[in-house]
C-alpha cells in the first residue's frame, strides 16, 4: 500500500495502464487534480520505480510518463479495487 500511497496515486497508475500519457492529458484524465499534486505524485511514483518519464526529442521537447513493469504489476490489484467499489455501488442504490 505504501508504493500507492498519497492523494490521486491509484488514478494516476490507472489513468497509465493502456498507453503513456503526456501531463495535459493526464490532467484532463483527473479533472479535479491539480498541477501541484499531479506533478508531486508522478515524481514520487518515478522515485518508487513504479513509472518511467520519458522526454521525447521534439521541438520544443515534451514528456510523458508510462508504467514500468513494476508498476504494471500493480494494474490486477487495481482493477479487483475498481470492481469491488462496482459491486458496492450498486448495492447501496438498491
Amino acid at each position: 500500500m505504501a508504493l500507492i500511497s498519497g492523494a490521486w496515486a491509484p488514478n494516476v497508475i490507472w489513468c497509465l495502464r493502456m498507453e503513456p500519457r503526456r501531463f495535459n492529458e493526464l490532467r484532463v484524465d483527473i479533472p479535479p487534480i491539480s498541477a501541484k499534486v499531479l506533478s508531486t505524485r508522478l515524481t514520487e511514483l518515478k522515485a518508487r520505480g513504479l513509472i518511467n518519464r520519458n522526454v521525447l526529442p521534439t521541438s520544443p521537447p515534451s514528456v510523458e510518463y508510462e508504467l514500468t513493469a513494476f508498476g504494471q504489476e500493480l494494474i490486477p490489484a487495481l482493477d479487483a479495487i475498481v470492481q469491488v467499489g462496482h459491486k458496492l455501488k450498486l448495492k447501496a442504490s438498491d
